[in-house]
């Protein structure tokens, strides 16, 4: 019979079969304590892992995309800060351009109004030329549309026109080397100056419905990637509670296999005693 054989000990066999297991659920749970993740690589569980991994690879897109807006946000903050200063700089020049309209204004008092309206005309083109941010001047000639990315696969744009705000375009309809030296000339740069007032402010609007939807699309990438983190949180980590609890039964378990394993291999001692 085997259990009277000194060659073949089952019962040692079977102790050190249970420890083994023992030894092995033990290392991975010490794992998953050490790393806090239950999936930690792709041995663990292929398929969660390359789930996780598909959606890590959606996070860190996500922050390519929210880096993208916030550049949007910053050029379309600065060019509404300059066409501002238009505004601001065309609200005056009408009140020159309006009172050089007078036609018993003195030589000296009109050719003074004059070189006001010229300094405040060239302000307007020194803030249209210095509304820069990172290479984008949403407000200058020529400037170009800025596309941010809204998404991870890079498909899909949120665009902003240009509003081009210098001298003798279409929103600023006040020209370059526009004066008021004459009742004439002051007419006809107080005609320009309202209209350029009107254009710049619906052209400022619409800057800034621009700037709020950039903003709102990054708030909600922003929360998009919160969500894909806790949800590859939730595939690989590990509850640790439940880990702590179940390394202090393992270790309990693999005493009492040391020590089944200790009785097992005493057995074949007892059959000496059939000798004596």
């Amino acid at each position: 019979m085997l259990s009277g054989s000194v060659n073949t000990n089952v019962g040692a066999m079977i102790a050190l079969q249970n420890l083994n297991a023992t030894n092995a659920d033990l290392a991975t749970a010490q794992s998953r304590i050490n790393t806090g993740k239950k999936v930690a690589s792709a041995k663990d569980n292929g398929a969660i892992w390359a789930i996780a991994q598909g959606q890590r690879a959606d996070i860190g897109a996500l922050n390519a995309v929210k880096q993208s807006l916030d550049r949007g946000v910053s050029s379309v903050d600065v060019a509404i800060a300059a066409g501002e200063t238009v505004s601001d700089l065309l609200l005056q020049m009408k009140e020159k351009a309006l009172a050089a309209t007078d036609t018993t204004l003195t030589t000296s008092s009109r050719r003074a109004m004059n070189e006001d309206f010229k300094a405040l005309r060239d302000q307007i083109a020194s803030a249209v030329s210095s509304a820069e941010f990172n290479g984008v001047n949403l407000i200058k000639t020529g400037a170009a549309a800025f596309r941010a990315l809204a998404d991870a696969n890079g498909t899909s744009t949120l665009t902003v026109a240009p509003e081009v705000m210098a001298l003798g375009g279409a929103i600023v309809t006040v020209g370059a080397a526009q004066t008021i030296g004459t009742s004439t000339l002051a007419n006809t740069a107080l005609t320009a100056v309202n209209a350029s007032i009107n254009n710049v402010s619906a052209a400022l609007a619409r800057l800034g419905t621009k700037s709020k939807a950039l903003g709102s699309h990054s708030t909600f990438v922003g929360k998009l990637q919160d969500a894909l983190t806790a949800g590859v949180g939730n595939l690989v980590d590990a509850d640790l509670a439940k880990e702590s609890a179940k390394l202090q039964a393992l270790q309990t378990k693999q005493q009492l296999g040391v020590q089944a394993l200790s009785i097992a291999n005493q057995t074949p001692q007892v059959l000496l005693s059939l000798f004596r």
